[in-house]
């Protein structure tokens, strides 16, 4: 079926963290760009990315828009309602739940419990006479394939039984007929990928969560509704205990008859990993039922829940709603349940060892003792990282300490090079780091302490630096400070601070600035005697031009009274 992945992630939203691979059980993740795509070959439905997910960027697919195009085909359809709803609904009565469900147009709703004691009766007859080995349970869709992939040795040990839900399909589709759609509701997403694989069984699937999202655009509350609704065939006795950790090994023990059977119970698939990883089932000398759960606690923990009550609480109110008869229970199956199991490892060609090292050598991993393992990038070990290069599935980013030694060397680089004198100091005014340009502005001592320990690590700032008070008030103050001229004895420095972590660290760039501002002094001295000189000149000029302007003026006014007319020079007294 050409479906979106039941896990996928939305690009827009994730933030390169790498907390997904790092929790990933099985690393079906890919890096692009730094954003981590599911791989839908190497998942398992597990769900564990969309729990640990900070950024909410991995969702599980919606199928609420199959489930509405079956209700409106006009098909009998009818829900497969996971045990666990009792921790998930706190408090409600199954039949206003039901009310609930039929509100929205199904035509029933039963309990997948009573699959899963179709499951019980078959596997309590299955373990009566079976010689010594391992057997695994098969109820668990995730577990069973991470078997399949990642442990296909063992394939061999699962139960051939189908999982609950699809005998709680089989019995459903007697009763109702063969065209019944069946629509699970619970907190499991491998319960999606189940639905995509036999989807003549199981049409679709939904979690919890999408079941609250329905009813809450269409305004339904399941509280406020009588408790009108009941359960199609009957109500679910032993088999409602199958959502919680070891619930299917009670049910089993409550059989009777199978006390030649030692039974554990081992819930999250890395403590799968390590139960089984380089077992050999030839080795067991009794018959050992193992109950595989990936959801840590069961299937109450599932991811598909909304529900924000402690685990241990939704244990009780599962194991305290379940009618379980008194043992030996003694049920027969009714059905005639089978299912073949083949192994499905990767299959890629695995990276040889000239093309690890390789890859180990772009992070700078040279040498054993450079291999840290510390499982910054979400691997386990750095060869199973290098492993992850070569194959597409990761990039060079993503190893931590890699990144910090380039961002180290990058450091150091701009620090030796910057004509400036550099130096960094924490809140106890101890220097974090420093240049050799700064250990030579402060004297020949600081220039030999650098020498002796590159950096001046641990160095107190006030023995060198004479104005550690201006350090101090940026941490305090949190805010820039610069300077233009600070003096110093003989010396004059430009001064920035400024917070690097506030209240924490605080940069400081210094430059000897004492040549420079002697020359601009000296070029004003300079400036200022061309000046008066020319200040001199100008007013000498002035003068003189003054002396012989007057002097012009003088003998101008002796040569124009002298043609002048007698009688205009009496004042005019004659004038016609």
């Amino acid at each position: 079926m050409d479906r979106v992945f039941p896990v996928y992630t939305q690009t827009n939203n994730c933030h390169d963290c790498f907390k997904c691979l790092r929790q990933c059980p099985v690393k079906a993740i890919r890096l692009e760009e730094g954003h981590a795509r599911v791989l839908p070959e190497l998942c398992v439905s597990c769900g564990l990315c969309v729990e640990v997910c900070p950024a909410k960027a991995k969702c599980i697919r919606d199928d609420r828009s199959r489930v509405e195009e079956l209700l409106a085909s006009g098909r009998t359809v009818v829900v497969s309602l996971a045990p666990s709803w009792v921790g998930e609904f706190p408090d409600l009565p199954a039949g206003s739940l039901v009310a609930a469900l039929e509100a929205l147009g199904f035509a029933g709703v039963g309990e997948t419990a009573l699959g899963a004691q179709e499951v019980s009766a078959s596997t309590a007859r299955l373990l009566q006479d079976v010689p010594p080995g391992l057997y695994l349970s098969t109820a668990c869709p995730a577990s069973v394939e991470y078997v399949e992939k990642y442990l296909p040795d063992l394939v061999g040990s699962l139960t051939p039984l189908p999982s609950p839900l699809r005998a709680h399909a089989g019995l459903l589709r007697e009763a109702l007929g063969a065209e019944t759609a069946v629509v699970f509701v619970g907190p499991c997403v491998a319960k999606k990928r189940e639905a995509d694989r036999w989807p003549r069984e199981v049409e679709a699937s939904l979690t919890f969560d999408d079941l609250y999202r329905w009813l809450e655009e269409r305004g339904l509350d399941p509280w406020s509704l009588p408790p009108t609704g009941r359960f199609l065939l009957r109500e679910a006795e032993e088999g409602a205990l199958y959502p919680v950790e070891g619930g299917m090994t009670e049910t089993l023990r409550a059989q009777g008859g199978l006390e030649r059977v030692r039974f554990a119970t081992v819930s999250g698939l890395e403590a799968l990993r390590i139960s089984l990883q380089g077992l050999d089932p030839g080795s067991l000398d009794v018959p050992c039922f193992l109950e595989c759960l990936a959801c840590p606690g069961g299937c109450v923990n599932g991811p598909g829940s909304r529900a924000t009550t402690p685990v241990l609480w939704r244990r009780a109110q599962v194991e305290g709603h379940a009618q379980v008869p008194e043992a030996p229970i003694r049920r027969l199956p009714t059905l005639e349940l089978h299912q073949a199991y083949v192994s499905c490892p990767e299959d890629v060609e695995e990276p040889g060892e000239d093309a690890i090292r390789l890859a180990l050598r772009q992070v700078g991993k040279v040498s054993r003792e450079d291999e840290l393992n510390c499982g910054g990038c979400g691997y386990d070990t750095c060869r199973a990282f290098a492993r992850a290069l070569v194959l597409g599935r990761a990039e060079p980013s993503m190893c931590v300490s890699h990144m910090r030694n380039q961002a180290q060397r990058k450091a150091n680089a701009l620090l030796r090079c910057m004509p400036s004198g550099v130096v960094i100091v924490d809140r106890d005014l101890n220097i974090v780091e420093c240049n050799e340009h700064f250990a030579v502005l402060f004297g020949e001592d600081a220039l030999l302490a650098y020498r002796a320990c590159e950096g001046l690590k641990g160095a107190r700032l006030d023995r060198i630096v004479p104005f550690p008070d201006l350090f101090r008030a940026t941490l305090e103050t949190g805010e820039d400070l610069h300077l233009d001229l600070l003096r110093h004895k003989d010396q004059l420095f430009d001064l920035t601070l400024f917070p690097i972590d506030p209240g924490q660290t605080v940069g400081g760039v210094v430059m000897d600035v004492t040549h420079r501002e002697i020359k601009r002094e000296q070029i004003a001295q300079r400036a200022e005697e061309v000046i008066r000189r020319n200040l001199s000149t100008v007013q000498e000029i002035a003068c003189r031009l003054g002396e012989h302007m007057a002097e012009t003026e003088m003998l101008l006014r002796s040569i124009a009274e002298g043609y002048a007319d007698p009688r205009t020079r009496e004042g005019g007294a004659d004038r016609p």
